[in-house]
């Protein structure tokens, strides 16, 4: 896949997390994207060093299945690192 690639697979995976795993986040769209990217290369890192597996193309369901789980972990991270800063009041 090449860098479009990367950043409409970012896109939608951070979209699919979000609708995964709402609530109210500090970051806006941008940030969402950013994350979905991060969890996109977090997943084939996963995939490739847990799971003895590799991202396949674009459309394949291996793909998507290891960018949502990276991107549901760097949004937990996120959360925890974040929004533990917002919530001293």
């Amino acid at each position: 896949m090449g860098v479009l690639g990367w950043i409409v697979l970012g896109l939608l995976a951070g979209g699919i997390a979000k609708l995964l795993m709402p609530g109210r986040d500090p970051g806006g769209c941008v940030i969402t994207i950013l994350l979905g990217i991060g969890g996109a290369l977090l997943g084939g890192w996963i995939g490739r060093n847990a799971f003895d597996t590799d991202l396949g193309t674009f459309f394949d369901l291996r793909t998507w299945g290891l960018a949502i789980l990276g991107a549901l972990v760097i949004l937990v991270l996120y959360r925890v690192v974040i929004g533990s800063g917002r919530r001293r009041d």
